[in-house]
C-alpha cells in the first residue's frame, strides 16, 4: 500500500482541533518540524501532546506553543521555553509532568497494547502521591492537582519494594521524522534522532511520518528497519531543504586558540 502524501499540508488534513497528538525528538534532534508547521498553517487548536519536551520559543511545538493551539502538554522537560513556563504559571496551559523514562514506557505499552503498569520510579514522591500542580489559575492558586496513583509491593530481589501503577498513552495522532522511509511506512531513524520517534509511532492510531529520504519498497534492509510500516499510516517526503534544517537548541561556542 503507498501511503506518500504530496505534501505535509495534506497529510495532516482530517486532523480535528481537540485531538490529542504525540509528537516525537529530543529537545529540537528528531523532531516533526515540517509536520508541526502544517498544523499551525491548517488552524487546528485545543490540542493535548505528549512529548519528551515542547521545543524551544520560535521552533518545534513551541510554534504551536506561542499561537495557543496546545491546551495540556504531557512531558518530561520544559527547561529551554520561556513561553512554555509563562502559560504553565499564567493558568493558560495545563501541564502534566512525567519522569523521562516512565514517558517513554507509557507509549511504548500504548503502542503494545499494555493498558497500564507498575513502575519504581516516583515512588514515594508526588509522582506517586499526588499533588503536583497541573494547572494554576490567573492568581497562582492551584485549581488542577495530579491525583493519587495505586501502589503495590512486588517482590524482587533485593526484597519486597514498592511500585506504582502508569497508565499507557494512546494518541489520536502521532507526528514522527525519519531518516529514511518507504512507499509502505517502514522507517529508519538515524543516531539520536531515533530517542522518542518509534514510541510515539507506536502509540498514535494514526501515525503521520515526515522521512528526509523516500525510498522504494525493498531498498531497505528488513534488518535495520526501526518502526515496521504497520505503525504508519501518512508518509510525507521532504524536500532537500526541509531536510537540511535542522536547528541547534543551544549553542555554545569559544574561541579557537591562534
Amino acid at each position: 500500500m503507498d501511503k506518500v502524501f504530496g505534501s505535509a499540508a495534506d497529510a495532516v488534513l482530517g486532523i480535528p482541533s481537540g485531538s490529542t497528538i504525540a509528537v516525537g525528538g529530543f529537545g529540537l534532534c528528531g523532531i516533526p518540524s515540517v509536520l508541526v508547521e502544517a498544523l499551525l498553517e491548517a488552524g487546528i487548536g485545543d490540542l493535548e501532546a505528549a512529548s519528551n519536551n515542547a521545543g524551544v520559543d520560535d521552533w518545534g511545538l513551541g510554534r504551536l506553543l506561542a499561537a495557543g493551539r496546545l491546551r495540556r502538554i504531557v512531558a518530561s522537560y520544559v527547561g529551554e521555553n520561556k513561553e512554555f513556563a509563562r502559560q504553565y504559571l499564567s493558568g493558560e496551559l495545563e501541564v502534566e509532568l512525567t519522569p523521562q523514562g516512565t514517558l517513554a514506557e507509557r507509549m511504548r505499552a500504548g503502542g503494545s497494547g499494555i493498558p497500564a503498569f507498575f513502575t519504581a520510579t516516583g515512588v514515594g514522591t508526588q509522582v506517586a502521591e499526588g499533588g503536583l500542580p497541573w494547572k494554576y489559575g490567573p492568581d497562582g492558586e492551584v485549581v488542577v492537582a495530579s491525583p493519587p496513583k495505586q501502589t503495590q509491593v512486588f517482590d524482587t530481589p533485593a526484597g519486597p519494594r514498592d511500585f506504582v501503577l502508569e497508565h499507557a498513552i494512546v494518541a489520536d495522532f502521532g507526528l514522527v521524522r525519519a531518516w529514511k522511509g518507504d512507499r509502505h511506512g517502514n522507517l529508519v531513524f538515524r543516531d539520536s534522532a531515533r530517542n522518542f520517534n518509534p514510541l510515539v509511532a507506536m502509540c498514535g492510531r494514526v501515525t503521520v511520518a515526515e522521512v528526509e529520504e523516500l525510498v522504494e519498497p525493498g531498498e531497505l534492509d528488513p534488518d535495520q528497519i526501526h518502526t515496521p510500516g504497520v505503525f504508519v499510516q501518512r508518509v510525507v517526503a521532504l524536500t532537500p531543504e526541509q531536510a537540511a534544517d535542522k536547528r541547534i537548541e543551544k549553542r555554545t561556542v569559544r574561541e579557537v586558540p591562534a
